[in-house]
């Protein structure tokens, strides 16, 4: 008798790949977010490619991107089941350059320049990565995710030289060390095709 035929192409269709690195700090070990960002870089999407940073200090969201068709897209369909104040299309989006430095063994910088503010988001003493795999419906979420997580012990944001208030908390995730703060590469998001 045959094996049987192993699947190799996931039957989804997909919404977006690139990545989505995040910076989350608390100054009450996780209770509450102070600072909050989330930072794509997006390589494919029916809306084209390009860069977004939503970004929280107390309450007020912004918006930075180099790509608003985009970063609409993003609201509309991923950012609504993540955050929804991110996902809030009143918001104004401010033009923005984008430009990552840094490597993946030491520290990591994406840095986002506009006409008013200059933002670091930097990462570092970096965790050993893992790969997250959650196909549509899980965690009853209608999209899934697959995602290589490089979780971060340390993380600092800055807003024109000036840190964000807050700390990295540890946050386990699905019996995984990790913590309020990752660089989430090779991350491609899918739906259930039609």
């Amino acid at each position: 008798m045959a094996a049987p035929v192993q699947q190799m192409v996931d039957p989804h269709d997909v919404v977006m790949t690139g990545e989505n690195s995040f910076i989350r700090l608390s100054k009450d070990g996780g209770k509450s977010l102070v600072t909050r960002a989330s930072h794509w870089r997006v390589l494919w999407s029916p809306a084209g490619q390009g860069h977004v940073l939503f970004f929280q200090l107390d309450k007020k969201p912004k918006i930075y991107s180099d790509n608003v068709g985009m970063t609409r897209y993003l609201q509309s369909q991923i950012e609504k089941l993540l955050h929804e104040p991110f996902a809030d299309e009143s918001l104004p989006v401010i033009d923005a350059q984008f430009e990552r430095t840094g490597h993946s063994l030491a520290t990591v910088e994406e840095r986002v320049l506009s006409r008013e503010d200059e933002i670091v988001m930097s990462w570092w003493e970096l965790i050993d990565p893992f790969i997250l795999t959650m196909p549509p419906g899980a965690m009853k979420r209608p999209l899934g995710v697959y995602s290589t997580f490089i979780p971060a012990r340390a993380a600092q944001l800055t807003i024109n030289g000036e840190a964000c208030p807050g700390a990295v908390f540890e946050q386990e995730r699905f019996g995984k060390p990790s913590s309020s703060c990752c660089l989430a590469w090779s991350e491609s998001w899918t739906r259930p095709r039609k």
